[in-house]
Parts: structure tokens; C-alpha cells; sequence
């Protein structure tokens, strides 16, 4: 198929100009390739989690082991998608002061290092269940290419 920008043109969704390593709180929501439902069930109105979805769970929790500037907050795991308030409380100075323009270098994750690192993590992880604990496979990706996010100028509590 012939290239066309119209059809083939990837749009960014996030903010233009927006710096996603500054420090506030990102309320982002992840979902399955083609919506499938691979991480438990809703019964009467509660979220039942499966393997995979307490998997989910423990991977966003330990996220701040890799990411110590990084805070994890209320999180809510459904059947095809994640959504979490994911803190950036700011990375802590390294390397020697500049003493000619006074500065350090700040060595700080954005929220799509983040986000890219639970989306690997869980997809190895994932991956693993199919093999060894014959969790429900999927074709492809385990989710979607993007994600959505709201950023807010609050700061950590």
C-alpha cells in the first residue's frame, strides 16, 4: 500500500510542549490490544481480579523500585484496561555543581519512561503466564500502541 499522509499520519495525543518529567500527578489509563479482556471479570459490580490482573497490580507497585521518583497512587485494574495516578515527585540532583553557570544535571523519568516500562514488564511477565500457567494468550501486542494521561500542576501531598 502506498504511503498517505492522511491515513498513515500518527497524531501525538499528549500535550504540545508539555514537559512529562515535571513533577505532578498524571492520571493515566492503559488499555489491552483490541480491548480484550485478559485481566479478570466484573460480578455485581466488583472487580474480580485474575492472575494476570494481580500481576498488573504488583508490577505498578514495585514500579518506584526502578523509578524512585516515581509514586504510585490510587490504581484500579478492569477487565481490558489500568488506570493510576502515577506521582513524578522529581529526581534527586546528581554530579558535581557547575560552578561557572551554577547548576546540576537532573536525571528525571518522564511519564512515558514510566509508562513504557510497565508495558514491557507486564508484557514479559505476561508472556511467562502463557507459558508456564496457561493464562489466556493474546496476538500481537498485550496493549495498545499509546495511552491516555491527564496531567495536573497539583504537587505531592
Amino acid at each position: 500500500m502506498k504511503y498517505d499522509r492522511d491515513r498513515h499520519y500518527r497524531r501525538s495525543i499528549r500535550l504540545k510542549d508539555y514537559d512529562y518529567s515535571q513533577e505532578g500527578a498524571y492520571f493515566v489509563t492503559i488499555c489491552t490490544q483490541e480491548r480484550r479482556c485478559l485481566f479478570g471479570e466484573i460480578h455485581e459490580g466488583e472487580m474480580l481480579l485474575n492472575a494476570p490482573g494481580t500481576m498488573l497490580v504488583n508490577t505498578l507497585e514495585r514500579l518506584n523500585q526502578r523509578f524512585p521518583e516515581v509514586k504510585i497512587d490510587a490504581h484500579a485494574v478492569m477487565p481490558n484496561h489500568i488506570h493510576g495516578i502515577i506521582w513524578l515527585v522529581g529526581a534527586p540532583l546528581v554530579g558535581a555543581l557547575d560552578h561557572d553557570i551554577g547548576s546540576t544535571t537532573r536525571v528525571a523519568p518522564t511519564l512515558g519512561d514510566v509508562v513504557g516500562a510497565f508495558k514491557s514488564i507486564t508484557t514479559d511477565e505476561y508472556i511467562q503466564g502463557v507459558k508456564i500457567l496457561e493464562w489466556a494468550p493474546f496476538s500481537g501486542r498485550l496493549w495498545q500502541r499509546n495511552y491516555y494521561e491527564h496531567a495536573s500542576a497539583m504537587k505531592n501531598p
